[in-house]
């Protein structure tokens, strides 16, 4: 495993042994943070799930607050009228057909799609090109749709999916570090707030686990999962 640099374990070093609040630990991530970009602010959350059991799976999406600072290219499966409404809300790509060859022969230059329900069978036939990339619309994340203006909007705003992974960690961009404390707090709050809506029935004992919070280069800071009402206290 590589050794990390001179930066990182600098800013290691400064992290107490706690937890630390939610404001607080996104304060730290923002004065450690040492790259010359602007980073990405993580939130890593260990849920108590068994996501081998189909129904513990968590998975969905949600519309941060705040948005997550990325732009985000769109592409809509629609024909007719609903490509005009996609093209209207500001889509990157629309299409039919035309997209579907497109992506055959290796274009995509998107960052998520939507789709109409009458396009889905189409859109069926590069399922096994989409889906590795986590680029397919799934009705439970609200990408499959006639609303596509709405969704289309709600994508470029900044909503984003969440999904626990095979160790029930869920990792979900809460924003940059040149975002306010209180802009990222207030994303995380969100994000908590839909993990706790959508907890399966059937997954016992302590659900919250772990929370930690670390910029693209940094390291993680241990977050009281606990707390998860009035998050913008010290």
């Amino acid at each position: 495993m590589p050794k990390h640099g001179k930066q990182y374990r600098d800013a290691e070093a400064k992290i107490e042994n706690r937890l630390y609040t939610p404001k607080s630990a996104m304060q730290t991530v923002k004065d450690l943070s040492f790259a010359k970009f602007d980073e990405t602010v993580e939130a890593s959350i260990r849920l108590g799930v068994d996501t081998r059991k189909a129904d513990q799976n968590v998975r969905g999406s949600i519309s941060l607050p705040h948005g997550t600072g990325k732009s985000v290219r769109v592409a809509v499966f629609a024909e007719g009228e609903k490509a005009r409404e996609a093209e209207e809300a500001g889509a990157d790509v629309v299409g039919g057909d035309d997209l579907v060859a497109a992506i055959q022969a290796g274009n995509i230059d998107f960052d998520a799609a939507i789709a109409t329900p009458p396009m889905m069978a189409k859109v069926g036939r590069i399922g096994k090109i989409l889906g590795p990339r986590g680029l397919m619309p799934n009705p439970k994340l609200g990408t499959v749709t006639m609303d596509v203006a709405k969704m289309v909007s709600e994508l470029k705003a900044g909503r984003v999916e969440y999904r626990a992974d095979r160790y029930g960690i869920v990792h979900v961009p809460m924003g940059r570090v040149s975002f306010s404390c209180e802009d990222l707090t207030e994303n995380y709050a969100a994000l908590i707030t839909e993990l706790i809506r959508v907890k399966p029935s059937s997954a016992k004992g302590k659900y919250v686990k772990s929370v930690a919070f670390s910029s693209t280069m940094g390291p993680g800071v241990k977050v009281d999962p606990t707390m998860i009402r009035n998050l913008l206290e010290d």
